[in-house]
């Protein structure tokens, strides 16, 4: 399994304008062969009233770097991909800095895709551990 050298990190990340991932202050930081990772701040965008980061937050975090690792794998000429499910434990909370997440493919088939995100606060303590499973649609070619 390999991610597509064809989307690079700055496209990746200029896709983010005007969507959820610029808002919460989301980037894409480097590619791998079966890997995606990005970065995401601790602030007034992602924390909860008490101070911590939001578990949706992390969610979102997760969910963004396996849907763009998954559009980094196909045809979007041809095909999109959807989330259908991602679960996310919450192992530690951060309150300022940076958290950063690593989105690696564990399965891919033509239909879908499963990711597992590991997501670390600055001191590189693990933060949320996710699985998002992706499902990839053949775009109408009539439209």
């Amino acid at each position: 399994m390999s991610l597509l050298t064809n989307m690079s990190l700055e496209t990746m990340n200029s896709l983010s304008e005007g969507t959820l991932m610029k808002q919460l202050g989301i980037e894409f930081t480097e590619i791998g062969p079966d890997y995606l990772c990005g970065k995401m701040p601790v602030d007034h965008r992602t924390k909860q009233p008490a101070g911590l980061l939001h578990g949706g937050a992390s969610a979102a975090l997760a969910e963004t770097l396996g849907s763009m690792g998954s559009m980094s794998v196909i045809d979007t000429s041809r095909q999109a991909v959807v989330g259908i499910e991602i679960n996310a434990n919450h192992i530690r909370s951060a309150t300022s800095g940076y958290v950063y997440g690593k989105a690696t493919l564990l399965m891919r088939s033509r239909k879908l895709h499963v990711w597992e995100i590991r997501i670390t606060n600055d001191a590189g303590n693990l933060t949320c551990l996710s699985r998002l499973t992706i499902m990839v649609l053949d775009k109408d070619q009539n439209h």
